[in-house]
């Protein structure tokens, strides 16, 4: 009678045990049932880059003094520069510029160190392309401005990933920092 009775403790302590356990992995899902969903409909809705984001470089042509700086600080040695010597000034002029992005790894080292400040990084991300070749960009490709995405009218910009509070109140964006609100007006985002 008495191991009867210890293998039905055993037994009740082993459901309750599994209870536990269940109860534990439902309390996550239900966690995460009270989110707001993470999914983006890409064409449809982008997210908009960070403040310090590094897209495709943007290049002036008329402020490169043709340094060659750019070169040098790159860990790949990527930034074709062609230059000549005009005597009578006794200075570099720019010819050509171009970088291949089907190997850039956009570390922003040639916009760090460009001493004439001709090159910037941009918010564009969408360098994709089905010939390797359509990513050499020239001077006159990077000379582009890239289109916003906060500009396009058949695109909703998303400023806020769904992990984070939702933030838009009264048409003023705020995202909390561990308990110090900073808050921005939606017209800075718009522009």
């Amino acid at each position: 009678m008495l191991k009867f009775l210890n293998q039905v403790g055993d037994y009740t302590k082993e459901a309750f045990q599994a209870a536990k356990y269940i109860g534990q992995g439902l309390s996550v899902t239900f966690d995460h049932m009270r989110r707001r969903p993470v999914t983006v409909q890409y064409p449809y809705e982008k997210l908009i880059p960070s403040e310090r984001f590094r897209g495709r470089i943007h290049f002036e042509f008329d402020k490169c003094i043709a340094c060659e700086v750019c070169v040098r600080v790159c860990p790949i040695n990527l930034p074709v520069v062609d230059w000549e010597f005009n005597k009578e000034t006794k200075k570099k002029q720019l010819k050509h510029y171009s970088i291949d992005f089907g190997v850039c790894i956009f570390c922003g080292n040639c916009v760090e160190y460009c001493p004439t400040n001709c090159l910037s990084m941009t918010e564009e991300y969408e360098l994709a392309a089905y010939d390797r070749h359509e990513l050499n960009f020239d001077n006159v490709a990077l000379g582009r401005l890239p289109y916003k995405v906060t500009n396009d009218p058949m695109v909703t910009p998303i400023r806020e990933f769904a992990y984070l509070p939702k933030g838009e109140i009264d048409g003023t964006i705020c995202l909390r920092v561990p308990s110090v609100p900073v808050c921005a007006l939606s017209k800075l985002w718009n522009k």
